[in-house]
């Protein structure tokens, strides 16, 4: 692992078992590391081990078997594709050209009216 970034550094053990998930190194239906493994590893305390797995049980990607190991179930969601953001931030800035020029013939409406016909 890098440098601390500041996060707690479960979710930066998380963040890293997420990564190898993702990247295959882990993948669906293998083990992960036994805890003392991971311990050992990552050079963080059981408590801390132990707080990232439940993090990755909580988004589906791990499961538990009682007295034998935890198991990668699924993959993380990936991103949205370069081509989906890019179709939603130009869908977000037609969208917000469309309001000002909206907002703009409203003011230009208001500012053609006479002071005496504005309601206050």
């Amino acid at each position: 692992m890098g440098a601390p970034t500041g996060r707690p550094r479960y979710l930066e053990v998380a963040d890293d078992l997420r990564s190898a998930i993702a990247g295959g190194t882990l993948p669906v239906g293998s083990e992960l590391p036994s805890t003392s493994q991971l311990t050992a590893r990552y050079g963080a305390s059981t408590t801390v081990v132990r707080a990232a797995v439940k993090e990755l049980r909580n988004e589906g990607l791990v499961r538990g078997q009682p007295g034998k190991a935890v198991y990668v179930t699924a993959l993380p969601d990936s991103p949205p594709a370069a081509g989906d953001v890019e179709t939603r931030l130009q869908e977000l800035s037609d969208f917000v050209r469309s309001a000002l020029a909206d907002l703009d013939a409203r003011v230009q409406a208001l500012e053609s009216q006479g002071p005496h016909q504005r309601r206050s």
